[in-house]
């Protein structure tokens, strides 16, 4: 199934907004889409489902183990024409002490999806590109496939 991860570089973003919209946007065209959500958060999913039709998703690999995070989505994403599966936190942001353990990083590697990654680019200009390359350099098992730069105020 087609997939893609939306991430953040931290929380506020605007990941949700992103994520649910472009869940809506597919859904329209008529595409069945599989929307998940990485991690415990049960609001984002009810988001989810009211903008596909379909059950909303966890994938939360520190409940249930890196193991299980894709035989979840296959189940999810079944008869699906696309999934799409939003981020929590920051990108590279896991369970406290424990490395990438949980995080939407850990998330996009186990499924092996490309991260569009949702820039709040507020108060910034050029500055907006060393971080968006900090963050794609950052893990090369990571494939940072696009960019939204998210409360731009100017041309």
């Amino acid at each position: 199934v087609p997939r893609l991860v939306i991430a953040a570089p931290a929380s506020n973003s605007g990941k949700t907004t992103v994520a649910t919209g472009l869940m809506a946007a597919f859904a329209a065209r008529g595409l069945a889409v599989s929307p998940h959500k990485v991690g415990p958060d049960y609001i984002d999913p009810g988001y989810h489902s009211l903008a596909t039709g379909r059950p909303g998703r966890n994938l939360d690999a520190y409940m249930c183990g890196p193991e299980l995070v894709a035989p979840l989505f296959a189940h999810g994403a079944a008869g699906c024409d696309l999934a799409v599966v939003e981020g929590v936190m920051g990108l590279y942001d896991g369970a406290s002490g424990q490395g990438e353990l949980a995080s939407t990083a850990q998330v996009a590697k186990l499924l092996k999806a490309p991260v569009v990654l949702v820039v709040d680019a507020s108060s910034q200009s050029r500055s907006v590109a060393a971080l968006v390359h900090g963050f794609a350099s950052w893990d090369p098992e990571v494939r940072i496939g696009g960019v939204i730069l998210n409360k731009v105020a100017s041309d």
